[in-house]
């Protein structure tokens, strides 16, 4: 008898991780803006590119049922790139090991990414699934990232206001606390990782590089929880199991 492993015993192809550094400086994190200029640049004409290599992609998904390797390739990289020069600056501060310019996996560099690539696609998903089917996705990544959040604190006749996104938030946070004790908070680290970690999820979601819906979870923390990424659900082959005597 055929039998199909349940979802749940296997990973989402998308996987994050994230090493924290042991030390990291106190007041490195105020100028890595000016240090990340050139990867900005970079990142700009790459983005460019993996636009229009997911609109290729679309269109093979559409014919084919199959993502082109070398298009799937070189948009994983872009997403390797980036989340890289988001661990390194605003998006987490999770290191002082400057990133590397590389579309390649980097797997000595404290943040990696990696997405199982898919033997097949469905063609039809392909047409809704990175507007109309992410569209929940997208709601709470806009708070997440977006504007919106406010933090008021009031100490007498003063007030202070800040708005802005959740990640920003807290990443500032950690900027206060390494320049007063020199010292990242693990558990904000986890949760800023974990907000990342959603975020890199939707991105292949949406760029069609997986049909598995991203989860409505909340996987804090720099390991995948599910292990490493691999195929999609496979079947195996067996004896049909037998209802217990009464």
């Amino acid at each position: 008898m055929t039998q199909t492993l349940p979802p749940a015993q296997h990973p989402y192809p998308v996987r994050v991780l994230a090493n924290q550094d042991a030390e990291l400086s106190r007041w490195l994190w105020l100028v890595k803006w000016l240090m990340l200029v050139p990867h900005v640049l970079v990142l700009v004409v790459l983005w460019a590119g993996f636009m229009l290599a997911s609109l290729f992609a679309l269109v093979s998904i559409v014919i084919t049922g199959r993502y082109p390797r070398a298009l799937f390739d070189f948009n994983l990289g872009v997403l390797r790139w980036s989340w890289r020069v988001g661990f390194y600056g605003y998006s987490a501060l999770g290191t002082d090991r400057y990133p590397p310019f590389s579309l390649g996996e980097e797997p000595d560099y404290p943040a990696r990414l990696d997405i199982a690539y898919p033997a097949h696609l469905s063609r039809g998903l392909a047409l809704v699934k990175w507007w109309l089917l992410a569209i929940p996705h997208y709601l709470v990544l806009a708070i997440l990232f977006g504007g919106g959040t406010w933090f008021v604190w009031t100490l007498g006749d003063v007030s202070w206001a800040w708005g802005g996104s959740v990640v920003g938030l807290l990443v500032f946070f950690a900027g206060v606390m390494l320049a007063i004790t020199g010292a990242y908070p693990r558990p904000l680290f986890d949760v800023v990782v974990g907000i990342n970690r959603w975020a890199l999820r939707v991105a292949g979601y949406a760029a069609l590089m997986t049909d598995r819906y991203p989860p409505f979870r909340f996987d804090t923390g720099g390991d995948e929880p599910e292990g490493p990424a691999g195929p999609e659900p496979v079947t195996t082959t067996g004896p049909a199991e037998q209802p217990a005597p009464v």
